[in-house]
C-alpha cells in the first residue's frame, strides 16, 4: 500500500531551497586557496551564478575550473537570520554566454542587489570589469536540519522548485508578522502538548512546518494537508483553515 506524501520529494525540496538561497563562499579545487566570500544568486535552472570581481582567482581562470559553491538558505524570525539549509554545489565554473548575460543578471538581481551585476553587462568579455560565471552542476551536497546527503546532477536539475513557492513565502511573511497568536492558538487546539513561540517555517503544496520552542532549541512540527494542493487559492484556504482551528 502506497502512503500519501506528507512533504515534497527530496529533489524538489532541495531545488526549492536553492531557489531562495544565496552564494556565501566559493572554493577553487586544485589550489591551496581558502574558500572566499561569494556574491551572486541561483538561476531558474538551479545553477549558481557568481559575480566575480577583478583580482579574484576565478576572474582570470582559464578553461572551466572545478569549484564548490556554498549556497545558504535562511529565514528571518524576530530579527534573526536562521539557517534553513546549506547546499554545497560542486561543478565547473563557466562564463555566462554574452547572449544570456542580461537575462541572467535580471534573474538574480533580487538576491544580489549590486551595481556591479549590471557593470558585467557593459563588458561581456569581462576583461577589466566584473564577470558573471555559471556553475555547471556535478553534484549537490545538502545539509538541512537533521537530513544530509548527495544529489547527482540529473536528480537535482531534473527537479523543479515548489510551483507555489513565491506565494508561500509571501504567506509565511504575513502570518509571522501579524498572526502568530492565531497560529499558537490553533496548534494548542490541534496538538496534545502546549505550543509556545510558534513560527511558520515552511509552507508548500503538501503541508506546513511550524517551528516552536524558542529560537535556540526549536522543535519542528509537520502538519500535512489532506491532499496535495495545486493552486494558490487552495493554499490560502488551507492556511486560513489552520489558523482558524479552535
Amino acid at each position: 500500500m502506497q502512503h500519501p506524501l506528507t512533504a515534497p520529494p527530496l529533489p524538489e525540496r532541495i531545488r526549492t531551497l536553492a531557489a531562495v538561497a544565496v552564494p556565501s563562499h566559493v572554493s577553487l579545487a586544485g589550489t591551496n586557496l581558502p574558500a572566499r566570500p561569494a556574491r551572486g544568486g541561483v538561476d531558474g535552472a538551479g545553477r549558481p551564478i557568481l559575480l566575480v570581481m577583478p583580482g579574484d582567482p576565478l576572474h582570470g581562470a582559464e578553461d572551466e575550473p572545478v569549484v564548490t559553491v556554498d549556497l545558504t538558505a535562511s529565514r528571518s524570525l524576530d530579527g534573526r537570520e536562521l539557517s534553513r539549509g546549506l547546499l554545497k554545489v560542486q561543478g565547473w565554473a563557466q562564463a555566462v554566454p554574452a547572449g544570456e548575460l542580461r537575462a541572467t543578471a535580471i534573474a538574480i538581481a533580487e538576491r544580489c542587489p549590486d551595481e556591479a551585476l549590471f557593470e558585467a553587462l557593459e563588458d561581456p568579455e569581462g576583461t577589466h570589469g566584473p564577470r558573471l560565471l555559471r556553475v555547471d552542476v556535478g553534484q549537490v551536497v545538502y545539509l538541512t536540519g537533521t537530513e544530509s546527503g548527495v544529489l547527482d546532477a540529473e536528480e537535482y536539475l531534473d527537479a523543479a522548485p515548489d510551483p507555489l513557492l513565491a506565494d508561500a513565502e509571501r504567506m509565511i511573511r504575513h502570518v509571522n508578522g501579524a498572526h502568530r497568536d492565531r497560529l499558537v492558538a490553533a496548534l494548542c487546539a490541534l496538538l496534545p502538548s502546549p505550543v509556545t513561540d510558534a513560527w511558520l517555517w515552511e509552507l508548500d503544496r503538501f503541508g506546513v512546518t511550524v517551528r516552536s520552542g524558542g529560537l535556540d532549541q526549536p522543535t519542528l512540527i509537520r502538519l500535512p494537508w489532506p491532499e496535495p494542493i495545486t493552486d494558490v487559492c487552495s493554499l490560502e484556504t488551507a492556511l486560513h483553515c489552520l489558523l482558524c482551528h479552535r
